[in-house]
């Protein structure tokens, strides 16, 4: 089969890898899309400390079920499913309380072990989710990253009517902006600095957008902000934006070395509740029912690749163009 191989930091080749043969426990899944993530630009240029070389990056992965390992029940050849790539070990003391996105011993396809930028990848058979028939290919590789939009939407406390103010008006903050409102937000303003990326979001149901939150008419702050770029001046620009008895969810991917400046005091004063949300938690199958139910998240996907194109993407990803980019290994 044909690959995107990381041979180390700062080198990806598509090249020939044999065929994944599933181990018991496993299957093999035919990729029919696989999401570009931040996380695997991190892989590409080493600045991801759990990632291993050679390796197959791609974590945002569905497909079609190709073979079945031994003592595989529950799934057939051909079977559409989307994959969740975390691994938790299942006996840490993270674990054992139910909190496997924080495990001591994590592992994830498409991290530390090869993913979904392949024609195949073998995958243990619990992290398959069914999906039905009237999923598009493209909303079934939406799948892993609305599952983390959905964790963060369960990490912040239920309002009805609330306002929301989120930075970023990439694929996570419009992930997060379709959430918050079909939970029933009154309104959601978006900020970001990409003009087109503004656009969008005004046509995808932000009611406001701006490059900077000063723009917007809420002299006493939003009842949740939540921050969907990592940015640290971001980040501190929008801890400062928040209402008395309000929520800032850190949602973005700050870098592990920053630090963001905020006044302790206001926290306290005006009761502000700060929040973190990593990754996934027993939300892959609500983000599969979301999307069955309706929610219409495939104008979020702006461009798909073969494996050829990967170069391609990557300098799209890059250079921030377009929303969501797919790589679909199965068209060859």
């Amino acid at each position: 089969m044909r690959a995107v191989v990381v041979t180390a930091p700062g080198n990806a080749v598509v090249t020939d890898v044999p065929d994944p043969r599933p181990k018991p426990g496993e299957v093999s899944v035919r990729v029919t899309s696989c999401g570009l993530c931040g996380t695997d630009m991190h892989i590409l240029a080493g600045e991801l400390p759990s990632a291993r070389y050679p390796c197959v990056p791609g974590h945002e992965l569905a497909g079609e079920v190709a073979a079945l390992g031994e003592g595989v029940t529950g799934l057939t050849v051909g079977t559409r499913v989307a994959v969740d790539p975390n691994m938790p070990c299942g006996t840490c003391d993270y674990c054992r309380i139910g909190r496997g996105n924080l495990c001591d011993d994590y592992s994830a396809v498409g991290v530390t072990r090869d993913g979904g930028f392949a024609e195949l990848v073998a995958v243990p058979a619990r992290c398959c989710y069914v999906l039905p028939d009237s999923l598009s290919t493209a909303a079934a590789g939406l799948v892993e990253p609305l599952s983390c939009a959905v964790h963060g939407l369960n990490r912040l406390p239920r309002r009805p009517g609330a306002h929301y103010l989120i930075y970023g008006a990439g694929t996570m903050g419009l992930m997060m902006a379709a959430v918050v409102r079909h939970a029933g937000a009154a309104s959601v303003s978006m900020v970001d600095l990409n003009e087109d990326r503004l656009a969008f979001a005004a046509s995808f149901g932000a009611d406001a957008v701006a490059t900077e939150a000063e723009a917007f008419d809420r002299p006493k702050g939003f009842d949740v902000v939540i921050d969907a770029t990592g940015v640290i001046a971001a980040i501190e620009d929008g801890l400062g934006r928040v209402r008395k008895g309000g929520t800032f969810l850190q949602f973005g991917v700050a870098d592990p070395a920053g630090a963001a400046t905020f006044s302790p005091f206001r926290v306290y004063n005006s009761e502000i509740d700060i929040i973190g949300s990593m990754a996934v938690h027993n939300s892959f199958q609500p983000a599969i029912d979301l999307l069955s139910s309706g929610l219409d998240l495939d104008p979020l996907v702006s461009d798909v690749f073969g494996l050829d194109g990967f170069d391609d993407a990557v300098a799209a990803f890059r250079a921030g163009k377009g929303r969501k980019i797919q790589i679909a290994p199965a068209r060859g």
